[in-house]
This record gives C-alpha cells, sequence and structure tokens, in this order.
C-alpha cells in the first residue's frame, strides 16, 4: 500500500525532471573537468541522448536506475501497481535498445551511465577516461 494519497504521488512523479538531473550534471562537470567538449540532447539521434561528443562519434546515456529498470537497489519495483510499472520500464527497456542499436548503425558508440554508479566519481572518471579516446597535456587527442 502507498503511503501517501494518489494526488501526492501524482505531484511528486510530476517532478521528476527528465533533463538536467543531479546524476547528468555530474557526469556533465567530470567530462568538462577533463577537458572534453560536448552537446546536449540531440533530438536528430535516437534515444536523444544526454550527453553527445560528436567529435569522437559517442554517446552517453546516464540513466535513472528505477526508470530504466537497474538491478540494484534503485531499480526495484514498488509494492503496489506491479504490473503497470513492469509494463512501463519494459517498455523504457525495449526503446533504449533500439536507440542503442540504432546510433551503433549510425556509427556511435554508447556508453551507460547508471544513477546508482555517478557517486564514485573516480571509478567514473576511469570509465569516462576508458570509452574516450586518450588526450595529452595539450588537449590533443590520439587512439591507443
Amino acid at each position: 500500500m502507498d503511503t501517501v494519497s494518489s494526488e501526492k504521488r501524482s505531484e511528486i512523479m510530476r517532478r521528476v525532471r527528465q533533463r538536467n538531473t543531479g546524476p547528468e550534471m555530474v557526469v556533465r562537470k567530470l567530462l568538462h573537468a577533463i577537458g572534453y567538449r560536448f552537446r546536449l540532447h540531440r533530438k536528430g539521434l535516437p534515444g536523444s541522448p544526454d550527453i553527445v561528443l560528436p567529435k569522437y562519434r559517442a554517446v552517453i546515456f546516464v540513466h535513472g536506475c528505477f526508470w530504466h529498470g537497474h538491478g540494484c537497489r534503485k531499480g526495484r519495483l514498488p509494492s503496489t501497481r506491479r504490473d503497470f510499472w513492469r509494463a512501463k520500464i519494459d517498455g523504457n527497456r525495449s526503446r533504449d535498445a533500439k536507440a542503442e542499436a540504432d546510433l551503433n548503425a549510425l556509427g556511435y558508440r554508447v556508453l551507460v551511465v547508471w544513477e546508482c554508479k555517478v557517486k564514485d566519481k573516480e571509478t567514473l572518471e576511469i570509465r569516462l577516461k576508458t570509452f574516450l579516446p586518450k588526450k595529452n597535456q595539450h588537449g590533443q587527442t590520439f587512439e591507443t
């Protein structure tokens, strides 16, 4: 049973943002700090990726664990209306998979960063640096 009224729950859910979320801002600030420049929310690309690095043909999605069905604690289904939420999240996951396949077909590399993984900034930085081409001390990129 939900602990708040349906009107209050509706208000809470309306306030959930799709863009410029806390986890997305962490990833963007980290990318900028390590020297990468990027575009945001490119509607012309499949799935409207959160972060696009056109120079490197790379995109980054910052997924909320609940909304995209991650297997962590934050990704658990609510105890009420489980059928509704399962269908909703399964639809999101299908849409995510299609967007990733379409982006790969267009020659883009795709990285998904989960909400629960942004707290460990050191590990996140390593993951971003591994995903993107290396940069030297002058800001020039080179492939390894």
